[in-house]
């Protein structure tokens, strides 16, 4: 048996030097977008805080205004009685 490795061996070598550069590249690119990712859900998560704060505040606005108005109008019906 006469074996003649080179060309093989040239053949792996030559995809290895292509595929491994290429899954490198890969693995960056995914690294990138992760940290973009990170930074788009943490801009939404502290968009989505800051609008529930400003729906509590209304919410109790609300309600202030609400006990406001219960009591102008109690005292309107107690001028009424008298």
């Amino acid at each position: 048996m006469d074996a003649n490795y080179g060309p093989i061996l040239a053949l792996i070598l030559g995809n290895a030097a292509f595929i491994i550069p290429l899954f490198l590249w890969n693995r960056a690119e995914a690294r990138s977008d992760m940290r973009h990712m990170d930074a788009k859900l943490d801009s939404n998560r502290e968009l989505i805080r800051t609008v529930h704060q400003e729906s509590k505040d209304l919410i109790m606005a609300i309600q202030a205004e609400m006990k406001d108005f219960h009591g102008r109008l109690c005292a309107i019906e107690e001028r009424g009685r008298k």
